[in-house]
């Protein structure tokens, strides 16, 4: 199955006719957001998740990335390629929302235990890292785009860094209660916490990702970084 919400497979000769959204959508501002969205457009979910299904129906039949252009995706689900770029300013906004499709919702924290909402951060790239290693379909996105610096430095300003951020956030929290040392240097503390999640899950894929391996890494970082008295 594909990880991750807002796609779901459907019957692409079920999508909205294009003209039937055709008035409002012109009438929407142009320009684009850093995702390549077009705003004030009217949301129609149903017609986006066809349009990224098709994307990833065409990825899963091998076809590069470098060769998916706007008309052939929009022939694939079955719509005109204006109903796309209204949607999408081009290929970019596109492929990053349908690499956002294959991620599952970071984690809700509580925020009330700095121990457990590492945890909670840390487990869920667990996760992540063992969702890669069970999907073709999702290393092969992943292996494309990253031969796309425009499209790869998206993802990372937006889907990677609102995952450091969380993690930043919960480390600035340690800090203010005293759970943390504060003459620390956060980026480097977040490095300590996420590096060697990261290294077993996409460096030394080779190694396991064992149930546990989250909670042993927070608990040895920060047995290093409480402040002493």
């Amino acid at each position: 199955m594909r990880g991750g919400p807002g796609v779901t497979r459907g019957k692409r000769d079920g999508a909205p006719a294009e003209g039937a959204e055709r008035t409002t959508a012109e009438a929407a501002a142009p320009g684009a957001d850093c995702a390549g969205r077009r705003p004030g457009r009217p949301r129609n979910e149903a017609l986006e998740s066809t349009i990224i299904e098709s994307v990833l129906d065409l990825l899963e039949r091998d076809v590069p990335l470098a060769d998916l252009s706007i008309e052939r995706i929009a022939r694939e689900a079955g719509v005109g390629k204006a109903t796309v770029y209204r949607r999408w300013s081009g290929k970019t906004g596109l492929m990053l929302d349908v690499m956002r499709s294959l991620e599952e919702e970071n984690p809700e924290l509580s925020g009330e235990s700095v121990r457990d909402d590492l945890v909670s951060l840390l487990e869920f790239l667990r996760r992540r890292g063992l969702a890669k290693r069970n999907s073709a379909l999702m290393r092969t996105v992943i292996t494309q785009a990253k031969a796309q610096p425009e499209l790869w430095r998206e993802y990372h300003e937006t889907v990677v860094q609102a995952r450091r951020d969380a993690l930043l956030a919960v480390l600035r929290r340690g800090i203010a209660s005293g759970e943390v040392r504060g003459d620390c240097d956060i980026e480097v503390l977040a490095d300590l916490f996420a590096a060697p999640m990261l290294s077993r899950a996409l460096l030394h894929e080779w190694k396991e990702l064992p149930e546990g391996l989250a909670e042993q890494i927070v608990d040895t970082v920060l047995d290093g970084v409480r402040p002493r008295g």
